[in-house]
């Protein structure tokens, strides 16, 4: 269009006149239209779009603002009664995290403290205290640690469904059946009104922190126990042998039980205040007495360094201990899973 007036005004300045000399037209014609033209590469490199501008006044991303992806490993062993409450809680934690590998072994807390103590493992579980001997064996390998205390749990006395005379048991009487030096062959041994039949024994082996606690409860010191009874350190194989046994007998934590109501039958036990039968409530209240306890993972203080680490601890003592019910165990109070968040510097 400014091309077009241009020429129309050169045009008119030269209508009065008898002569038009057409080469300084075209001459100045050609001045203006490269003076237009460079005007509009002018215009256009100097001009920006709404969205350049505003992608160009963007903040540059800085890497601490990307949410850090969490990769790596964590090795977990020990008791097969906490196993159940962190395996789910791995379960959970890792469809969150994918690139994190969890291994969740069952050594029996005995057993995963050996391996925990010589730098092998990040987390052991355990349903029972550090022994003083394993604080030693830490302190000489320089394994700092930290005890955290997860759940409670009541460990359950088992008979077979079909075992109609069994009402309860009293602590006498499972010391009476238990201990190293027990005479006890039939169940007519323990009370004169029960069947003359031989009662076929079953429990955790010596690296479990429910046989300890069971022989320190009931026997009065840690490994008291008889050498005739069907021992294991899967509670699935104990399951098994008692479901399959009218007259047997055995002892394990109370989530394997939650789980197999339907083949075995807990037993009342009666610590001098009358038959109390396990259950979440008599277990978080400590009215299924002695056998009410509390269940622990101890935590590496240099694996707690690991970022995979620190993130599983924390999400365990948060939303994962939602899963404790789901898994046949009983939660603690809020208050003492904050402390623990406290104690270990996550909150």
């Amino acid at each position: 269009m400014i091309f077009y007036l241009c020429t129309l005004r050169i045009y008119k300045k030269s209508e009065g006149r008898v002569f038009m000399n057409f080469s300084k037209v075209k001459k100045t014609v050609s001045i203006l239209l490269i003076a237009i033209l460079s005007l509009g590469l002018l215009a256009g490199c100097g001009s920006k779009t709404t969205d350049q501008q505003s992608e160009e006044n963007k903040p540059a991303e800085q890497p601490a603002e990307k949410e850090a992806k969490l990769e790596g490993s964590i090795a977990i062993d020990g008791s097969s009664t906490v196993f159940p409450i962190t395996q789910a809680v791995a379960e959970e934690f890792q469809k969150a995290n994918p690139g994190v590998k969890i291994t969740v072994g069952v050594s029996g807390s005995g057993g995963g403290f050996k391996k925990f103590l010589v730098n092998e493992t990040d987390i052991n579980d355990a349903s029972r205290p550090i022994k003083d001997k394993e604080k030693k064996l830490a302190e000489e390998n320089g394994i700092e640690y930290v005890e955290v205390k997860v759940g409670v749990d009541g460990l359950s006395v088992l008979v077979n469904p079909q075992n109609d005379f069994v009402d309860y048991l009293t602590v006498e009487e499972l010391n009476k059946i238990w201990n190293k030096d027990s005479k006890v062959k039939t169940w007519k041994d323990v009370r004169p009104e029960w069947p003359d039949e031989e009662i076929k024994l079953y429990g955790p082996g010596s690296d479990s922190g429910t046989f300890d606690y069971f022989t320190e409860e009931i026997n009065g010191e840690s490994g008291n126990i008889r050498p005739d009874y069907t021992a294991s350190e899967d509670d699935n194989v104990l399951v098994t042998g008692i479901a399959g046994d009218k007259y047997a007998l055995g002892f394990f934590g109370y989530a394997y039980y939650a789980e197999n109501t339907d083949k075995l039958k807990a037993v009342p036990i009666d610590a001098g205040n009358g038959p109390v039968a396990p259950e979440p409530a008599t277990i978080e209240s400590g009215e299924y007495s002695p056998l009410s306890r509390p269940l622990f993972i101890y935590i590496n203080k240099k694996s707690l360094e690991k970022p995979q680490v620190k993130a599983f601890v924390e999400y365990y003592l948060t939303e994962g201990k939602d899963l404790i019910p789901q898994t046949g165990y009983v939660k603690m109070p809020e208050a003492k899973y904050e402390e623990a968040l406290e104690k270990l510097g996550l909150k």
